[in-house]
């Protein structure tokens, strides 16, 4: 079963499902990124006249669509009219976990400025069939990360690995 939420026929193209932009999107308090700790995030909402993403800066942003995939993997990737406009919506985070409950974080840059809008299509979702059984869904794993449900960016929890 697939849930996204909220759903819109409209946004459901012949192999993908369109995504839109929150209205929350975040950025780091600190210039210097450490991966053994917790990197704090500012979070802001994007005002009516859209928001500005300036080169250089790392972006969190959020779907407004909760989602929900219980035998399938979800694969997150860009709308070709975003990328036409210079904005990246991931680093490296495309895929997503069967099991995975919630709004998915977009890791935003932007090749030059740009002005986003809170709804405006972001991405879109395409997913996988799985095959077999799934042993360990994602909102059922005692160490899962980015359970939490959420309508704002979530910072990376990295930090929480051992390494």
């Amino acid at each position: 079963m697939i849930v996204i939420e909220p759903f819109d026929r409209k946004c459901l193209g012949t192999n993908s499902y369109d995504v839109h932009l929150g209205k929350y999107l975040a950025t780091y308090k600190s210039e210097v990124l450490d991966a053994k700790k917790h990197n704090e995030i500012e979070h802001f909402e994007i005002p009516e006249e859209g928001y500005i993403l300036q080169p250089g800066t790392l972006y969190l942003g959020v779907t407004l669509e909760y989602t929900e995939t219980h035998a399938h993997v979800p694969f997150l990737e860009g709308k070709s009219s975003t990328g036409r406009l210079g904005i990246d919506i991931h680093a490296t985070a495309g895929k997503g976990d069967v099991g995975f409950c919630n709004t998915w974080t977009l890791e935003i840059s932007a090749a030059q400025p740009v002005r986003v809008y809170a709804g405006m299509p972001i991405g879109q979702l395409i997913y996988f069939v799985v095959e077999g059984d799934i042993e360990t869904p994602y909102n059922s794993k005692g160490n899962a990360k980015y359970n939490n449900k959420t309508i704002r960016p979530v910072e990376s929890m990295m930090w929480k690995n051992s390494f």
